[in-house]
């Protein structure tokens, strides 16, 4: 559904995206994991045509970006990081002037079924001013999935959310998967990268460092990692092959050693020695 080929995007002497490559099927859940300024939304932006790469190749459903971007457009729904919904209008008028622009057939069926799909059905008079900040981020995907596309963008989707909040736009994504859509998501959040995606692609520094299962990702680091913060407040940590060493090491270290599970910043930190922040 999705093919990038040596994709390039600098800005001066900044590489913000430099020969990223990688394919996304239909019905997947892909993220894109990777600290601010990674070149995550960079990443986004030129595979929603808002941005025209310096080089390389962009190919949504078998379409060229660089010679069909219309009907890419067409073929796409895009949650931003901004809250751009129009504050003055209600949850309903917001989602018919978009419903217009995009030709929506049977809109007023669509527009209900789409406010109900994200539980806001019962406020589909209320203005977005009066809407909570959660209540808002669903309404922008009750948007994106308003002209049914076959791939939905989501860039960075719980960025500033509660965590009961956060699931509930976890579930809207799985949903949108399970119907056979393509879901493509930047975050530089660790839980939601491994809770949500089937497969994660790390960026650092605009450039694709590793891509798989988040679990096949957390193998390249063994299962277990002792963590241990130093009297000067740095952190110490060693990796484990099997939760029996990690409790060892953890019995020769000084006090204060946590024993935990590796998660996707482990893998960062081993790849790239920086943390994700």
């Amino acid at each position: 559904m999705i093919r990038l080929r040596e994709l390039r995007k600098t800005y001066g002497p900044v590489k913000a995206v430099d020969g990223v490559s990688l394919s996304v099927t239909s019905g997947e859940v892909f993220g894109l994991l990777g600290p601010n300024g990674a070149g995550k939304s960079t990443l986004i932006r030129m595979m929603t045509c808002l941005t025209r790469p310096d080089s390389g190749t962009c190919h949504i459903a078998g379409r060229d970006m660089a010679l069909e971007a219309g009907a890419i457009k067409s073929l796409i729904g895009v949650v931003p990081q901004e809250n751009n919904l129009d504050r003055e209008l209600s949850a309903r008028e917001n989602l018919f002037i978009y419903g217009r622009l995009h030709r929506v057939t049977d809109l007023k069926r669509k527009i209900r079924e789409a406010l109900e799909e994200v539980d806001l059905g019962d406020r589909a008079e209320s203005l977005v001013n009066g809407l909570s900040g959660g209540m808002k981020r669903r309404l922008i995907i009750a948007r994106a999935l308003l002209a049914d596309p076959a791939v939905l963008f989501l860039d960075e989707p719980s960025i500033g959310l509660d965590p009961q909040i956060r699931r509930q736009l976890w579930e809207m994504a799985r949903r949108a998967a399970r119907s056979g859509r393509t879901v493509f998501l930047t975050t530089h959040y660790i839980e939601e990268a491994e809770a949500l995606c089937d497969r994660v692609g790390i960026l650092s520094r605009g450039r694709l460092i590793a891509l798989d299962t988040p679990a096949a990702l957390k193998e390249l680091v063994g299962p277990y990692v002792v963590d241990r913060i130093t009297d000067d407040g740095r952190l110490v940590q060693h990796l484990a092959s099997c939760r029996d060493e990690a409790v060892e090491v953890a019995r020769t270290m000084e006090n204060g050693c946590t024993v935990r599970r590796t998660n996707l910043e482990d893998v960062f930190i081993k790849l790239t020695g920086e943390r994700i922040e």
